[in-house]
């Protein structure tokens, strides 16, 4: 499984089109190594080319060279870190063997890791059993098998981006690092690393560096060697074997030394052969009518690096599957994507989070909105869509009231330590029971049901309390319906979360051979929550409607149950994972313009593209450099779109 998912990134983000780029690294400082036991791999102050379609021998020496095997891979952003823990992670496979005992290498994106919160034995369970849903099942000893593999160390956790973790927190993260019994590879610029040690690390090293313009002109002209090293071709003054011919000629020149800078990285090559590969001419950024420094050329190549992926097209999908996504509109969706992950802090674009971006009031308000619509609809049921005024104002007020609880609710659960309700389900229905799961969950669901019980009878009651006090009823009347709503309220949530609680018999952790990839785990989540609804909307239907019925008769009854069960259901469905992906990412989002409306079909093109990438259960942008331009790019959009609307209100 770990073996086929690197081999589709390497894939999607086009590593072998037309070969990959070598790097160049050094063996780690000896002033960061000083006083550290260097293993037989590598020697303070060797140096080398390490070929990406050929076994990482010098790497793999290093990191067998101590117990148990420890690698740091330092290098500036875009220096090919990523690329080469990927195909260090494929060679470790293929030595491995199918049944090998070796540690299986599994790719971690260390960024939002919290020494202060949790340990990383801790932390790397947990994003095991994020992306491997199978592995929170029960292993040995009652533990989880991420828990058995990781306490085993059986997985070899290659972490990569150490200097991606917030602020403040590096020194601890190294020390928790160092001290564990693991085996590691870690990555990170220098600068984050050097800070956070205060003695040497205690890994064998190697940090990347600059590319020569050999290995250049070997990836930008494949088959034709290197640039030739004379004058530029007399034939005229386009192409890459003129700028590279240039660059080698005219080297003290400020175009030419600001390109020759740009292009030491593999990320940066790879995005000028990307942007130029359609008919545009890169003769153009040595013309001066690009950008005039280093940074504003690198800025210039990622911007232009969407334009060119849209405009591409996806010969290698089927005819069922193409679809045309503008560019420009792509750009403004992946901007607000990116915006969001720099709110979140984060790389990882998890659906069930994508909603978090708007703020608190907005979510209560859109999940509010939308259970209070179709509740107000459906109490039209009960009075056979004879419109009075009478029903008017009894929808309304159902609208109102159902939209208050269930935004009341979102907003209560988002803000608490309950907000861990909206994390997806890694459960499955099944038919067989399952006692032990129902004893640990019964009354934890049984308190929650009871807390959004309460929520929805005292909004309800209110609401209608209201309202005959409005109409001029006697106070004891007024007392009288708020108890009744409050006393309905307790008697949905009780049913609610006893019926939850029972349905954990038939959970069971999703299986082995299941995809872990986004798109399915939604659907798997999809199916677990409308299982649950159903079960919950009928139940309380069916109780409400036999208690209408024994006061007002059998049709009333059947009209109030069947809005009772379709609002319990759809308000409940909100307070989900996919519920409120639903709500606000299906719906919310596409409808004020900061995301299409299939989203998934659009984030799946995307990786297609090589602007995202898939990372297990999530997706990412390619690079941390290419997420954070397209936030910056976004947000000054915002922000001129909204300057010019300021300006027409104050004059």
């Amino acid at each position: 499984m770990v073996g086929g998912f690197l081999k589709r990134e390497e894939e999607q983000l086009r590593l072998w089109d037309p070969a990959p780029l070598p790097l160049r690294f050094r063996a780690v400082s000896a002033e960061l190594a000083a006083g550290c036991n260097i293993g037989p791999g590598l020697r303070t102050g060797s140096s080398g080319v390490l070929p990406l379609d050929q076994p990482l021998k010098v790497l793999a020496a290093a990191y067998e060279g101590k117990e148990p095997g420890r690698l740091l891979v330092l290098g500036t952003a875009g220096s090919g870190k990523t690329v080469l823990i990927r195909r260090f992670a494929m060679d470790r496979l293929k030595a491995r063997g199918p049944y090998g005992k070796d540690p299986v290498p599994v790719i971690f994106s260390l960024g939002s890791w919290d020494p202060h919160k949790t340990s990383l034995r801790n932390w790397l369970i947990g994003r095991l059993e994020r992306d491997y849903p199978f592995l929170a099942g029960d292993g040995p000893g009652g533990r989880s098998w991420a828990d058995t593999l990781v306490m085993t160390e059986c997985v070899l956790a290659i972490l990569d981006g150490f200097d991606e973790i917030a602020d403040g927190l590096h020194e601890k993260a190294l020390r928790d690092l160092s001290a564990v019994t693991l085996p590691v590879l870690l990555t990170s610029r220098r600068p984050e690393i050097e800070a956070a040690a205060k003695s040497c690390v205690s890994f064998d090293g190697i940090e990347l560096t600059d590319l020569t313009l050999d290995d250049v002109a070997g990836y930008l002209l494949p088959g034709a060697g290197a640039a030739r090293g004379t004058d530029p071709p007399a034939t005229g003054t386009a192409g890459w074997e003129y700028v590279l011919n240039r660059l080698r000629l005219h080297p003290d020149e400020p175009e030419c030394a600001r390109l020759t800078a740009v292009l030491t990285t593999p990320l940066m090559v790879e995005l000028a052969r990307a942007v130029h590969r359609s008919g545009r001419d890169p003769a153009r950024l040595l013309t001066g009518r690009e950008p005039d420094t280093r940074e504003t050329l690198e800025d210039h190549l990622l911007d232009r690096f969407v334009p060119a992926a849209y405009a591409r097209f996806l010969s290698a999908r089927s005819d069922g599957k193409h679809r045309t996504w503008p560019a420009e509109r792509s750009r403004h969706w992946l901007g607000y994507l990116a915006t969001h992950l720099r709110q979140l802090d984060t790389h990882d674009i998890e659906w069930w989070r994508l909603g978090t971006a708007m703020s608190l009031s907005s979510r209560m308000v859109a999940s509010g909105a939308v259970t209070g619509f179709v509740s107000g609809v459906l109490t039209v049921l009960p009075s056979g869509f004879l419109i009075s005024w009478h029903v008017i104002i009894v929808t309304f007020l159902n609208m109102l009231g159902s939209g208050l609880a269930f935004g009341f609710l979102q907003g209560l659960m988002s803000s608490t330590a309950a907000g861990g309700g909206f994390q997806p389900s890694r459960m499955r229905i099944r038919i067989r029971g399952g006692s032990k799961r129902v004893k640990q969950n019964l009354l934890p669901r049984i308190r929650s049901g009871l807390a959004g019980g309460l929520v929805f009878g005292v909004v309800y009651g209110l609401g209608n309390a209201v309202y005959v006090a409005v109409a001029g009823f006697p106070w004891l009347n007024v007392f009288l319906v708020f108890m009744d709503w409050f006393l309905v309220g307790l008697g949905v949530g009780l049913g609610t979360g006893l019926v939850l609680g029972l349905m954990t018999g038939v959970e069971a952790v999703i299986e082995t051979k299941t995809s872990v990839s986004p798109a399915d785990l939604l659907k798997t989540n999809r199916t677990t929550v409308l299982t649950q609804i159903l079960v919950t909307g009928l139940i309380a239907g069916i109780g409400f409607g036999v208690v209408v019925t024994a006061i007002n008769g059998f049709a009333i009854g059947v009209g109030h149950g069947i809005t009772m069960g379709v609002m319990v259901a759809l308000g409940s469905c909100t307070l989900t994972a996919w519920g409120r992906w639903i709500v606000l990412v299906r719906l919310w989002l596409p409808l004020t313009g900061r995301l299409p409306w299939a989203v998934n079909a659009f984030l799946d093109d995307a990786c297609q593209r090589g602007v995202l990438r898939q990372a297990g259960a999530v997706h990412q942008f390619r690079h941390a450099r290419l997420r954070d331009r397209m936030a910056e790019v976004h947000g000054r959009r915002e922000r001129e779109r909204e300057q010019p609307a300021e300006a027409t209100g104050v004059s």
